[in-house]
């Protein structure tokens, strides 16, 4: 099919959205997969939700910027029909944004998978274990990396307060990026810990500004730390007491043992470290193959983590987080049923896409799809190719035939374009003999065979 450009205008599509290819969606499901059967392992049972909620779902639960980056989808119909002509002269946008819009397409999937709980709470068992692969929507700026519209890939286990959770989590983190090949450092902290740390320096309500102070000790060092704690309105004293939890040094062990010593006045931070002993401890008994680092700079979201924080990072390549989740206690109050604890976490799917490009870890049969092409030399030939087509394909063999008779050239750049390995071809000589010539697209070379022994040949690949 030939499309005259000059008599048409170029299409778009919306800023901070993008168009998948053929290989990038085999690479994506490569990933979606790998994930889903790593959930299904554990245990873990898919549930989906729509992509547009009530805007009353959505709004106040991610703070005002959150309710500023949410799409709100017009309402149906004669969406002006109830608005004076006083309240449109009026542009109070926030209050005609409710009136002609009742839904949004969703933020995340957790805000979703709350109101889902909460609907579905006398059919459910806890504790629960879900995941959830799908598409999210951010009315934010458009920049590298960073999309309007992106996957996220979520596990959560609610209805339980037991740390085997966390344990089990990470194990699925070790086990999904073990099977990509992806080198990590899983990064562990504990919210208990940093508001025990603001507690004993008596700076409770400066726990933000000590965890962003302390972050920046690797590029700018300890003289610089301590003065912008100082600028932050920390006093001397207190600066003093972190400097060993600044300087925590060693083997996580160690670490905790530091923090047992600092942290013996505050039940908060005693807990969080028994809770982190706890943890590493179970996955010592496991054993993962992952690097484990116990690391006090991670805060995540302070206000919704309430336990364990995990974030992960890979080894090989210059990326941010690449997963990252922890515990919470009150998933469910936002709509009215509270004291549902919960831990869970997210891939950011898109960033492991970037992460096994730049290191090129697809295993090549991800990435392949159609094995074997039939050359079309006419009818007498197709009529003889298509039985022996659907046995390729009862063996499980990807086989396409070329749907007109074309030069043999085009056909084979049709191959080479679509980067099928093999070519089978069929003239007068190979249907008196019953047999097919089979085209190696890779090294050039050419044989003979029966239909069982180009099985065989092409389901080595």
């Amino acid at each position: 099919m030939h499309i005259n450009s000059k008599t048409m205008s170029q299409p778009s599509i919306p800023k901070g959205t993008r168009d998948f290819s053929p290989e990038e969606m085999a690479k994506r499901n490569y990933i979606f997969n790998t994930i889903r059967e790593v959930f299904k392992l554990y245990g873990f049972r898919q549930i989906e939700t729509p992509a547009m909620e009530n805007l009353s779902t959505l709004l106040g639960k991610y703070g005002e910027e959150g309710d500023k980056l949410l799409f709100k989808i017009l309402n149906s119909g004669d969406y002006l029909k109830d608005i004076s002509d006083e309240e449109l002269s009026e542009r109070n946008v926030n209050r005609l944004a409710t009136r002609l819009s009742e839904k949004g397409l969703r933020y995340d999937l957790t805000v979703p998978f709350a109101r889902y709980v909460v609907m579905h709470r006398n059919e459910i068992t806890f504790p629960f274990r879900r995941y959830q692969i799908q598409p999210v929507w951010r009315a934010d700026r458009p920049q590298k990396g960073r999309y309007r519209e992106f996957f996220q890939c979520d596990a959560d286990i609610i209805g339980s307060d037991s740390l085997i959770n966390e344990v089990e989590l990470i194990q699925i983190i070790d086990e999904v990026f073990n099977r990509f090949g992806i080198r990590v450092c899983i990064k562990l902290n504990n919210r208990k810990i940093l508001s025990g740390i603001a507690e004993i320096i008596g700076e409770s309500d400066k726990i933000t500004d000590i965890t962003v102070a302390i972050d920046k000790l690797d590029k700018i060092g300890l003289q610089k730390v301590n003065e912008e704690l100082a600028s932050k309105g920390i006093p001397q004293k207190a600066i003093e007491q972190l400097q060993p939890i600044i300087l925590l040094q060693g083997s996580n062990g160690e670490k905790l043992d530091t923090l047992k010593t600092v942290l013996k006045d505050s039940d908060t931070g005693i807990k969080g470290v028994d809770e982190l002993g706890f943890i590493l401890n179970r996955l010592k008994i496991i054993g993962i193959r992952s690097e484990l680092d116990l690391d006090l700079t991670l805060a995540r979201g302070l206000n919704y983590y309430t336990g364990a924080i995990i974030e992960v990072k890979a080894l090989d390549v210059q990326m941010g987080s690449i997963t990252g989740g922890g515990r919470y206690d009150n998933l469910t109050g936002i709509f009215g049923l509270p004291g549902v604890s919960g831990v869970g976490f997210s891939f950011g799917a898109d960033r492991i896409f970037d992460v096994l490009n730049q290191l090129d870890l697809y295993p090549k049969d991800s990435i392949q799809n159609t094995q074997v092409l039939f050359v079309n030399f006419g009818e007498k030939e197709e009529t003889y190719i298509l039985p022996l087509i659907t046995k390729m394909r009862q063996a499980n063999i990807s086989t396409e035939i070329y749907p007109e008779q074309s030069k043999m050239k085009k056909q084979m750049s049709y191959a080479d374009s679509n980067k099928i390995p093999y070519v089978a071809i069929i003239g007068e000589n190979e249907m008196n003999e019953g047999k097919i010539t089979l085209k190696n697209m890779v090294t050039g070379e050419q044989d003979l065979l029966s239909l069982e022994e180009c099985i065989l040949s092409i389901s080595r690949i």
